[in-house]
């Protein structure tokens, strides 16, 4: 619970805020599940806090929510163009993820319970990035995810909007985002590491 806790405080995710009057609260709880080895073996307990965005009023606490999801035939070609080019894949998974998500609304959520300020125990969290359960966390995720991606050269794909492809000279990549998780893969193992090293 602290390394959870302690991740939203080192991304800036909120600030403590007297509770404005007349605004939605909402509210959260942890969440916790065993991480397993390949194995089988239990690699260790896991907490998180999860905001009930189902106590987030529409048009005031969010407004959309949509994140597109990589089709299954995009999956299917990329992996068939890896194999008949004999590329090299790597699979990457992005940590707290939703804790990078930029929020274009104003949200109010109560502190973690079990994590108060001592000294602004009534004081409520306005947060400045997503958290999760927040119905706009993966479109915010996605959204800033997607920027950073163009920033690197990537262009997103017309016919689907989760796959991004990269063009450097002779080489190219191709990056397959779902969610936190990436699938990515390029023409040359330099390029896989370039690309691996920005993100």
């Amino acid at each position: 619970m602290c390394e959870e806790y302690d991740a939203p405080i080192h991304n800036k995710t909120w600030c403590l805020v007297p509770r404005p009057a007349g605004v939605n609260i909402v509210s959260g709880k942890w969440i916790y599940r065993h991480k397993f080895n390949a194995d089988g073996s239990l690699a260790r307990h896991k907490a998180r806090w999860v905001l009930h965005g189902f106590t987030q009023r529409e048009g005031v606490d969010y407004t959309e929510t949509f994140s597109p999801v990589v089709k299954p035939s995009t999956i299917r070609v990329v992996l068939s163009l890896t194999v008949s080019g004999s590329w090299p894949i790597h699979q990457l998974d992005v940590k707290n993820a939703f804790l990078h998500g930029r929020l274009d609304e104003v949200v109010y959520s109560e502190q973690p319970s079990g994590f108060l300020d001592t000294d602004r125990p009534d004081h409520v969290c306005r947060l400045q990035r997503s958290l999760y359960g927040l119905k706009q966390a993966p479109r915010a995720w996605f959204s800033q995810f997607t920027a950073h991606l163009i920033a690197l050269g990537f262009v997103a794909s017309r016919s689907d909007s989760s796959l991004f492809i990269l063009h450097r000279g002779d080489s190219m990549a191709y990056l397959l985002l779902y969610m936190d998780d990436i699938i990515l893969t390029a023409s040359s193992n330099a390029l896989l590491r370039h690309v691996i090293d920005s993100l």
